[in-house]
């Protein structure tokens, strides 16, 4: 059985129920991380994925670790020297949320592996979130959120080699989203959703601790990216569902452009940072109704 086996047996944290709301101050907030206008207001229709600027965790500073997350959340694994990286989702819409809506969040632990990766051993772990409508109501929102998590030593190299962040933009359809993240935005996107993960703001911690060429872009924020075209230049059509994964982590100062391959009902999506020829840092297929 390997150590990380050892360090998660008998590891079940009970679901935890909590409520909250997205205001219209978090979405005009957000809405100009991507120069845009306020997208919704008051009793309108909350963008999908967007209830992110809305449910937030609010921990103590010294229940911090010094990677800038909590110590001992609920829903983190009891394992030595742990590093975290967000590697994807689903996204479920029965209805869409609203703004300054509250909602009952019920969060479980969905599923806990441990996998061999490219750097070695690592964890999975899939958190579910299902959002209801008053005290108990109908399921509105259902999502799992995949994190990856590793232990690594202060400065240990990850065993694995990263690209240069580019300025260039890969060439895109007339729908592409593009988004130039430097450090002022990823500090903006930080505050926004009170993440204090130091990868994302401390370029020294970033490369001589976690060994990243630079400052990493939140793979969050490349998923709204995703969500964006149907949002923009779809909006008769309804998001129902979203599946996402992050297949390379993207830097602050390389141009990301969000495209597709058309929209129909159920369309493949990806988002690209630098130079053509490179891997999408996000893949993703999203049902439209």
């Amino acid at each position: 059985m390997g150590d990380l086996e050892d360090a998660i047996r008998g590891w079940a944290p009970e679901p935890v129920t909590t409520t909250g709301t997205t205001t219209a101050w978090a979405v005009a907030a957000a809405s100009g991380l991507f120069d845009l206008d306020p997208v919704a207001g008051e009793g309108e229709d909350l963008p999908p994925m967007w209830h992110w600027f809305g449910f937030l965790e609010t921990p103590r500073s010294d229940e911090l670790g010094d990677d800038g997350h909590v110590e001992d959340g609920h829903f983190l694994p009891p394992m030595p020297q742990r590093r975290r990286m967000f590697a994807g989702g689903r996204l479920r819409v029965a209805r869409p949320m609203r703004v300054g809506e509250t909602l009952q969040r019920t969060s479980s632990l969905a599923a806990a592996r441990v996998k061999q990766g490219r750097s070695g051993e690592m964890l999975l772990v899939t958190v579910r979130d299902e959002f209801r409508a008053g005290d108990g109501g109908d399921v509105v929102v259902t999502e799992e959120s995949d994190l990856v998590y590793r232990s690594q030593a202060p400065g240990q190299s990850r065993g694995i080699g990263f690209d240069t962040p580019s300025t260039d933009v890969p060439p895109g359809s007339a729908e592409a989203v593009v988004l130039r993240p430097d450090e002022t935005l990823l500090f903006r996107v930080s505050a926004l959703t009170y993440n204090s993960h130091r990868i994302h703001y401390d370029h020294p911690y970033a490369t001589a601790a976690e060994g990243y060429p630079g400052l990493v872009v939140h793979g969050p924020l490349l998923a709204l990216m995703l969500l964006e075209i149907p949002r923009r230049h779809r909006p008769d059509r309804a998001v129902t569902a979203i599946d996402y994964r992050l297949t390379r982590p993207a830097f602050a100062g390389a141009a990301l452009v969000a495209d597709h391959d058309g929209l129909p009902g159920t369309t493949e999506l990806a988002v690209t940072a630098g130079a053509a020829g490179l891997p999408a840092s996000v893949t993703g297929t999203i049902t439209l109704a």
